[in-house]
């Protein structure tokens, strides 16, 4: 798997653009990824909505229930799938996120015949479902599994996506909009997802900066933490303040400030930067 002129490429992968799209990504965008489930019947089903004018929602990617991956919007470019949100003082991000669409039902209902259903009446056996709490609510509910070929293939496109752009994030879409949205539930593997992406890959690699080595990665520690043109507080700031728990590239370090990067570079304190 590859990207090329911002399409992904490799097998069992097709091209289906949607109309329903925004302007390019600012420079620096996309650093997130939002990942969705359908709550549809099909992967099909659910091209076919994200592409129809009148619906005004989109996403960059679809993955069908045997790791089938349909691109819809090219990955510089904003798609419509995040709606009303917010994460960490941050809002609306569709400007900032790649989001991906995963063919799952979501929340299903016992039938009491032993089976489940969805919301569009589609019937389910108990191995496909699991009983469990959301992050959100306390109440156990029943969701579609997803299949191994699925998240294989998600995990795949997360490293891939991370090799080409600046991602900083991976993200529910019940953490950006918890009040509308439970997707995509406690039967998707988020924290594996981030831990296999970012720990385990990324933040094992160092760079070698004024003669100590440094983690490759680093999380910021204060609620707002300026970055600066040079390393010191009499150097210019070059950006908005980064927030809380934003993941940063290290780059270099000189005594008391080290260099990163985010959406842009520049210097920040290194006693708010964790490894």
């Amino acid at each position: 798997m590859e990207i090329k002129n911002h399409r992904i490429e490799g097998e069992n992968i097709k091209w289906s653009e949607s109309p329903n799209q925004g302007d390019k990504f600012a420079s620096g965008m996309p650093d997130a990824v939002i990942i969705h489930y359908t709550a549809g019947s099909s992967a099909e089903s659910s091209v076919t909505s994200l592409s129809n004018p009148k619906q005004k929602v989109s996403a960059h990617l679809v993955v069908g229930r045997n790791g089938e991956i349909y691109q819809l919007v090219p990955f510089d470019t904003i798609a419509w799938h995040a709606g009303v949100s917010e994460w960490n003082g941050r809002k609306g991000y569709n400007k900032y996120s790649i989001g991906i669409e995963i063919d799952n039902a979501g929340i299903l209902k016992p039938n009491g015949s032993g089976k489940y259903v969805s919301w569009f009446n589609k019937t389910y056996s108990p191995d496909e479902v699991i009983k469990a709490k959301h992050r959100n609510s306390g109440a156990e509910q029943y969701w579609h599994q997803y299949t191994e070929e699925q998240i294989n293939a998600v995990f795949e496109i997360c490293e891939c996506l991370c090799e080409n752009y600046a991602i900083r994030e991976i993200l529910g879409h019940e953490e950006i909009a918890p009040q509308r949205k439970t997707d995509p539930g406690p039967a998707f593997p988020l924290e594996r997802l981030r831990l296999t992406v970012f720990e385990n890959d990324r933040e094992q690699e160092s760079v070698a900066a004024g003669g100590q080595q440094l983690a490759k990665f680093a999380r910021v520690t204060t609620p707002l933490l300026n970055i600066r043109k040079g390393p010191g507080i009499s150097f210019e700031k070059t950006a908005e303040p980064l927030i809380i728990d934003s993941r940063v590239e290290v780059i270099e370090s000189d005594n008391d400030w080290t260099k990163v990067r985010y959406s842009v570079e520049g210097w920040v304190s290194t006693k708010y930067l964790q490894a």
